[in-house]
Protein backbone atom coordinates (compact mmCIF):
# COMPACT_ATOMS: atom_id res chain seq x y z
CA UNK A 1 0.00 0.00 0.00
CA UNK A 2 1.17 3.19 -0.87
CA UNK A 3 2.20 6.06 1.80
CA UNK A 4 0.26 9.11 2.34
CA UNK A 5 3.90 11.22 0.74
CA UNK A 6 4.32 8.49 -2.22
CA UNK A 7 0.56 8.36 -2.82
CA UNK A 8 0.87 12.69 -3.71
CA UNK A 9 4.01 12.22 -5.34
CA UNK A 10 2.58 9.57 -7.75
CA UNK A 11 -0.66 11.97 -8.27
CA UNK A 12 1.82 15.08 -8.81
CA UNK A 13 3.36 13.01 -11.18
CA UNK A 14 -0.17 11.93 -13.09
CA UNK A 15 -1.33 15.51 -13.37
CA UNK A 16 1.97 16.79 -14.60
CA UNK A 17 2.46 14.06 -17.57
CA UNK A 18 -1.20 14.26 -18.41
CA UNK A 19 -0.60 18.51 -18.31
CA UNK A 20 2.64 17.85 -20.64
CA UNK A 21 0.83 15.83 -22.87
CA UNK A 22 -1.46 18.22 -24.12
CA UNK A 23 1.19 21.02 -24.71
CA UNK A 24 2.27 21.49 -28.35
CA UNK A 25 6.26 20.95 -26.99
CA UNK A 26 5.72 17.30 -26.22
CA UNK A 27 3.30 16.47 -29.69
CA UNK A 28 4.96 14.80 -32.93
CA UNK A 29 5.38 17.19 -35.17
CA UNK A 30 6.41 16.35 -38.89
CA UNK A 31 9.55 17.96 -39.70
CA UNK A 32 9.63 19.44 -43.22
CA UNK A 33 12.40 17.75 -44.02
CA UNK A 34 11.58 14.28 -43.64
CA UNK A 35 8.98 14.65 -45.54
CA UNK A 36 11.23 16.33 -48.69
CA UNK A 37 13.70 13.53 -47.98
CA UNK A 38 11.69 10.48 -47.60
CA UNK A 39 8.57 11.74 -49.59
CA UNK A 40 9.78 13.34 -52.36
CA UNK A 41 8.31 11.25 -55.01
CA UNK A 42 5.56 11.28 -53.48
CA UNK A 43 4.87 14.45 -52.75
CA UNK A 44 5.78 15.50 -56.27
CA UNK A 45 2.86 13.41 -57.50
CA UNK A 46 0.17 15.00 -54.68
CA UNK A 47 1.85 18.23 -55.80
CA UNK A 48 1.08 17.75 -59.57
CA UNK A 49 -2.40 16.02 -58.65
CA UNK A 50 -3.23 19.37 -56.80
CA UNK A 51 -2.20 21.74 -59.38
CA UNK A 52 -3.96 19.71 -61.92
CA UNK A 53 -7.04 19.94 -59.37
CA UNK A 54 -6.76 23.44 -58.65
CA UNK A 55 -6.71 24.53 -62.63
CA UNK A 56 -9.72 22.59 -63.51
CA UNK A 57 -11.49 25.09 -61.21
CA UNK A 58 -9.77 27.92 -63.58
CA UNK A 59 -12.44 30.91 -64.75
CA UNK A 60 -14.68 29.26 -61.90
CA UNK A 61 -16.32 32.93 -60.87
CA UNK A 62 -15.68 34.48 -57.41
CA UNK A 63 -18.52 33.51 -54.73
CA UNK A 64 -17.83 34.43 -51.04
CA UNK A 65 -18.26 31.16 -49.16
CA UNK A 66 -18.55 29.52 -52.74
CA UNK A 67 -16.70 25.98 -52.22
CA UNK A 68 -18.45 24.48 -55.90
CA UNK A 69 -18.14 25.32 -59.92
CA UNK A 70 -21.06 28.05 -59.08
CA UNK A 71 -18.57 30.01 -57.29
CA UNK A 72 -15.48 29.48 -55.38
CA UNK A 73 -13.88 31.92 -52.93
CA UNK A 74 -9.86 31.35 -51.65
CA UNK A 75 -10.06 28.49 -48.99
CA UNK A 76 -12.71 27.23 -51.24
CA UNK A 77 -11.16 26.38 -54.09
CA UNK A 78 -8.37 24.80 -51.28
CA UNK A 79 -10.62 23.21 -49.64
CA UNK A 80 -12.28 21.81 -53.23
CA UNK A 81 -8.96 21.27 -54.26
CA UNK A 82 -8.09 19.00 -51.12
CA UNK A 83 -11.31 17.09 -50.70
CA UNK A 84 -10.66 15.78 -54.48
CA UNK A 85 -7.06 13.81 -52.92
CA UNK A 86 -9.02 12.66 -49.20
CA UNK A 87 -7.76 15.46 -46.97
CA UNK A 88 -10.47 17.58 -45.39
CA UNK A 89 -9.19 21.23 -45.02
CA UNK A 90 -10.25 23.72 -42.56
CA UNK A 91 -12.41 26.14 -44.14
CA UNK A 92 -11.04 29.20 -43.40
CA UNK A 93 -7.79 30.82 -44.97
CA UNK A 94 -6.21 31.06 -41.63
CA UNK A 95 -6.83 28.11 -40.30
CA UNK A 96 -5.85 26.29 -43.40
CA UNK A 97 -2.31 28.18 -42.33
CA UNK A 98 -2.35 26.24 -39.67
CA UNK A 99 -2.73 23.21 -41.38
CA UNK A 100 0.43 21.92 -42.70
CA UNK A 101 3.70 23.42 -41.40
CA UNK A 102 5.13 26.08 -42.52
CA UNK A 103 8.44 26.62 -44.38
CA UNK A 104 10.88 29.56 -45.50
CA UNK A 105 9.93 31.48 -48.68
CA UNK A 106 13.46 30.60 -50.45
CA UNK A 107 12.16 26.68 -50.48
CA UNK A 108 8.82 26.93 -51.78
CA UNK A 109 7.95 24.54 -54.29
CA UNK A 110 4.93 23.70 -56.95
CA UNK A 111 2.04 22.14 -54.29
CA UNK A 112 2.75 24.24 -51.77
CA UNK A 113 0.38 26.54 -50.41
CA UNK A 114 0.90 30.19 -49.93
CA UNK A 115 -1.22 32.58 -47.48
CA UNK A 116 -1.77 36.72 -47.66
CA UNK A 117 -2.81 39.18 -45.19
CA UNK A 118 -5.90 41.42 -47.51
CA UNK A 119 -7.54 42.79 -45.34
CA UNK A 120 -7.09 43.29 -41.51
CA UNK A 121 -4.16 41.81 -39.53
CA UNK A 122 -4.81 38.58 -39.83
CA UNK A 123 -4.56 35.94 -42.98
CA UNK A 124 -7.38 36.28 -44.77
CA UNK A 125 -6.26 34.95 -48.53
CA UNK A 126 -4.96 31.56 -49.71
CA UNK A 127 -3.71 29.71 -53.11
CA UNK A 128 -1.43 27.06 -54.63
CA UNK A 129 1.79 27.12 -56.22
CA UNK A 130 1.52 26.31 -59.65
CA UNK A 131 4.80 27.23 -60.62
CA UNK A 132 8.30 28.39 -59.76
CA UNK A 133 10.39 30.06 -62.27
CA UNK A 134 12.94 31.91 -60.34
CA UNK A 135 12.51 34.45 -57.16
CA UNK A 136 10.85 37.09 -59.17
CA UNK A 137 8.36 34.70 -60.36
CA UNK A 138 6.33 32.58 -58.39
CA UNK A 139 2.74 31.70 -59.87
CA UNK A 140 -0.21 30.61 -57.77
CA UNK A 141 -3.78 29.66 -58.24
CA UNK A 142 -6.73 31.33 -56.49
CA UNK A 143 -9.91 32.67 -56.30
CA UNK A 144 -9.68 36.45 -57.37
CA UNK A 145 -12.74 38.48 -56.21
CA UNK A 146 -13.05 40.31 -59.17
CA UNK A 147 -11.95 37.80 -61.98
CA UNK A 148 -12.36 33.74 -59.91
CA UNK A 149 -10.30 31.61 -60.39
CA UNK A 150 -6.85 32.34 -61.84
CA UNK A 151 -2.79 32.76 -61.84
CA UNK A 152 -0.86 35.62 -60.99
CA UNK A 153 2.27 36.12 -60.03
CA UNK A 154 3.07 36.62 -55.91
CA UNK A 155 5.86 38.51 -56.44
CA UNK A 156 4.08 41.79 -57.85
CA UNK A 157 4.35 44.42 -55.52
CA UNK A 158 0.69 43.99 -55.11
CA UNK A 159 1.06 39.92 -53.62
CA UNK A 160 4.50 40.52 -52.07
CA UNK A 161 3.42 43.36 -50.37
CA UNK A 162 0.64 41.55 -48.50
CA UNK A 163 2.54 37.67 -48.37
CA UNK A 164 2.51 36.54 -44.77
CA UNK A 165 3.22 32.23 -45.02
CA UNK A 166 3.82 29.35 -46.98
CA UNK A 167 2.89 25.86 -45.78
CA UNK A 168 4.13 22.58 -47.16
CA UNK A 169 1.18 19.80 -47.43
CA UNK A 170 1.87 16.48 -46.04
CA UNK A 171 1.04 13.70 -47.34
CA UNK A 172 0.45 9.75 -45.98
CA UNK A 173 1.60 6.86 -48.34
Amino acid sequence: MLSCKNYRILLLFTILMAGLSSCSILRNKPSVNTTINNNHRSTNNYSKKIIQTARSYTGVPYKSGGNDTYGLDCSGLLCITFKELGIKLPRISWQQSEFFPAIDLPHIQKGDLVFFVTSGKNISHAGIVTEVKNEEEIIFIHASTSKGVIEDNMMTNYWKSRFAKVCRPKFKD
